[in-house]
């Protein structure tokens, strides 16, 4: 099964919401790259439908560390299998149409340069990174507050966030830093490059 087949399997069985097909169609539309976007520019996921695998990663993530005993019974979280689908599957919609194919120069194994395909990121839209995402799917489907938190808040103290708000989300939301959890188990520990 390809990532593309899995994610519309999972999204299909899962997410059953008002406006979910709309937003299926979207992502499968010629306007939108999703599942053939990479999901950076050098990093984790940078080759061709990488945002989707990531994508499928973070569900996974997210799934595993849900099914933990203490999750529930001491930091209060329990959510629905439709709602772990949409922040995980649907958490980088804001890379949607941001990258470009491009070039960059690397020496090889001899010390020679040679030019190799890398992408460059380029946003039509900036309006920030899980904010973007957030407004993206507001357009389709209505999100409850934990999971647009969640959304909002999944690159934890990583980005150029007051400290004092990723922790107070996290706090008030335990699902925004069990997302934000398993977009970094996805990123560092299950992607890399593919060359």
């Amino acid at each position: 099964m390809t990532a593309k087949e899995r994610f519309y399997s999972v999204y299909t069985e899962k997410i059953t919401r008002d406006g979910a097909d709309k937003l299926l169609d979207y992502l499968a539309s010629p306007a939108c790259d999703f599942f053939t976007a990479p999901a950076s520019t050098r990093f984790h996921g940078s080759y061709e439908g990488g945002l989707c695998e990531h994508s499928l990663n973070v569900y996974d993530c997210l799934c595993d560390y849900l099914q933990r005993q203490r999750v529930e019974e001491r930091y209060g979280l329990s959510c629905s299998p439709e709602t772990a689908a949409i922040v995980a599957l649907l958490h980088d919609v804001c890379k949607i149409n941001c990258y470009k194919p491009s070039t960059r120069n690397v020496k090889d194994e001899r010390g020679v340069w040679q030019k190799v395909p890398t992408y460059e990121y380029e946003d039509s839209l900036p309006y920030g990174h899980g904010e973007k995402s957030v407004y993206i799917l507001s357009g389709f489907l209505r999100l409850t507050r934990e999971e647009a938190f969640a959304i909002r808040f999944h690159m934890g103290f990583s980005g150029t966030e007051e400290v004092r708000l990723v922790s107070d989300a996290f706090e008030k939301f335990p699902l925004a830093f069990a997302l934000h959890t398993a977009d970094m188990e996805a990123t560092l520990f299950m992607e890399g490059k593919k060359s």
